[in-house]
């Protein structure tokens, strides 16, 4: 199901308890995290089969798995808010930004952008993950990013960078290092 940007942020603010949504009973809370591990866990390994073979039906298995991951989380979004850290856990809530990142959904990703940046505001989850989210929606609708955190994978150059010469000032704000040492590690395949 594809989400216009605002829709996650709207619904959220007319939950109880705002944008981070209700408190969560913690068997929920457990049960979710799992979930989102478990799928973020299924992607990466589908991903690595698909680097192995680039053509046919490991591509095919990869698109299907971020398509439906992709809807499993908004559904969860939809219902109990972003899965905030506070809520299910870091490795949960980064597991959710991975399914989010790789999601085919623009309107989904922009919503969640959103969210995310209030929960990182509020300290429900770390500033980074709203570092990768908004680059991620930057570049994808051809404006330039923020922190620097796409790279094209032809050239290892990053996309372009909104006021580049203070680029290192905001990665560090966020837990980053420099763009420049970043750019050499991925250069050196390390």
């Amino acid at each position: 199901m594809k989400v216009s940007p605002g829709h996650l942020a709207r619904e959220a603010e007319a939950r109880p308890g705002g944008p981070g949504g209700a408190s969560m009973v913690p068997g929920l809370a457990t049960a979710l995290a799992r979930e989102l591990v478990r799928r973020a866990d299924e992607e990466r390994g589908l991903m690595r089969r698909a680097r192995e073979r680039p053509a046919g039906p490991a591509r095919d298995a990869l698109a299907a798995c971020r398509a439906g991951n992709a809807e499993a989380l908004g559904a969860i979004v939809r219902r109990h808010g972003w899965p905030a850290a506070d809520r299910v856990g870091a490795p949960a809530s980064t597991a959710a930004l991975m399914i989010l990142l790789h999601a085919p959904d623009l309107g989904l990703q922009l919503g969640c952008r959103d969210l995310i940046a209030q929960a990182a505001a509020d300290g429900r989850c770390p500033a980074l993950h709203h570092a990768y989210i908004a680059d991620h929606c930057a570049v994808e609708l051809g404006l330039p990013q923020y922190y620097g955190t796409r790279v094209d994978p032809l050239t290892l150059r990053p996309y372009p960078v909104r006021r580049p010469g203070t680029v290192d000032e905001r990665r560090r704000d966020v837990g980053l290092g420099p763009l420049d040492e970043q750019l050499r590690l991925l250069r050196d395949g390390t």
